[in-house]
Order: C-alpha cells, then sequence, then structure tokens
C-alpha cells in the first residue's frame, strides 16, 4: 500500500500539494538536525498511522524544514515537529512538539 504522507523535495511540490488538496491538510514539519531529529522520527510513524486512519478527510504533507524552507518561513515555523492544520489556505489550528497518539487525535479531532 502506497504511503498517504507526501513528502515533497522542495517549495514548491509542497505548495502543489496544498493546492490540489480536496480535504483539509495537515502539514507536518520535521527536522534533521540533532536535537530534534529523534522526536520527528518518532513522529513518523504516528503521522503515517493517522494519515491512514483520517483516509480522505485528511490530506498529509510532511515538510523537511531545510528541503522546503519557504513554507517553513511562510507559516512561522520555529520549532520541530510542528503541525499546522490548514483548511482552504488558512491556518485553523496548530502544535509543536511530540504527541502520542491520544494527543494526535484529540487535536486532529478537535480542529477537523
Amino acid at each position: 500500500m502506497a504511503s498517504r504522507v507526501h513528502q515533497p523535495l522542495e517549495n514548491a511540490e509542497f505548495d502543489f500539494v496544498l493546492a490540489k488538496a480536496d480535504a483539509p491538510v495537515l502539514a507536518y514539519f520535521c527536522g534533521t538536525w540533532a536535537k530534534v531529529a529523534e522526536a520527528c522520527r518518532e513522529m513518523d510513524l504516528l503521522v503515517r498511522e493517522m494519515a491512514d486512519a483520517y483516509g480522505e478527510r485528511l490530506t498529509v504533507v510532511r515538510a523537511d524544514m531545510v528541503r522546503c524552507p519557504e513554507p517553513t518561513r511562510r507559516y512561522g515555523v520555529t520549532g520541530a515537529p510542528s503541525f499546522l492544520l490548514i483548511k482552504q489556505g488558512e491556518v485553523t489550528a496548530t502544535r509543536t512538539g511530540p504527541m502520542n497518539r491520544p494527543q494526535f487525535r484529540e487535536f486532529l479531532d478537535a480542529n477537523l
């Protein structure tokens, strides 16, 4: 089964995913530097799980903050992992830092 998590390699690809999304977008910003890498790796599995669980109700895009610096700046992301829920181009909810499964579900359910 193909992953339901889009992983853009550049700014334009991130913007393309947002433009084509029919559902709200969960933008997951991750980092690869030592201080946050472990937390982001741990969140990767949970993000994939949530993408599968929410299916067509949610489009998920995993943005590496180094590869996609423009969206990182545009949305004011300063820490990783960070999660933004974007509906029709507008950020409607944000969360920074790792979450466990119940916290993640609560964040999504409260804001979808």
